[in-house]
């Protein structure tokens, strides 16, 4: 398997891309929403998640407000298919997929580009901070940016009890 990719790589492709986007550097670890938002100053919502599925073994990117659990079912409504075909990706999908590790996976310029859907709740932020390529690095940018660079599908991805 090839090597994960780098913050250094998601700059150069904010670079290549003309994305107007900022990686940030941290002093530490931040693992949870909670602690990422603390780090930065910022409210929780502001964090997003790109965490990959897999839709009858296809892979396919969810963006989320970090305080938010993306519901299956949505994802299966959507793609027309049965809850059952709906799975969270395993770290070695992630690596083979998108190329950065679980818990660093920014919500654009993986290894390969994947079909994107992104939660309405995300557009109701002007900045958001999202996986900036590794535990101690996240990337600020605004929502309408990844919005229109991954030209994503827009929907409630979380449950109706949320």
């Amino acid at each position: 398997m090839p090597d994960a990719l780098t913050p250094a790589d998601l700059q150069a492709y904010l670079a290549a891309h003309q994305l107007p986007g900022e990686i940030l550097h941290l002093a530490a670890h931040t693992p949870t929403v909670e602690t990422a938002a603390l780090a930065l100053g910022c409210q929780p919502e502001q964090i997003v998640k790109s965490i990959l599925f897999l839709v009858a073994g296809a892979p396919l990117l969810a963006v989320t407000g970090g305080t938010r659990r993306v519901d299956p079912r949505a994802l299966a409504r959507h793609a027309g298919v049965g809850r059952k075909q709906v799975k969270l990706a395993d770290a070695e999908a992630v690596l083979a997929n998108a190329g950065y590790p679980v818990g660093a996976m920014p919500p654009f310029g993986h290894r390969q580009p994947l079909s994107t859907l992104l939660d309405e709740s995300v557009l109701a932020q002007s900045e958001v901070y999202g996986g900036g390529g590794s535990d101690t690095t996240l990337l600020r940018i605004a929502p309408q940016t990844i919005l229109e660079h991954t030209r994503a599908t827009v929907l409630a991805l979380h449950s109706e009890s949320e």
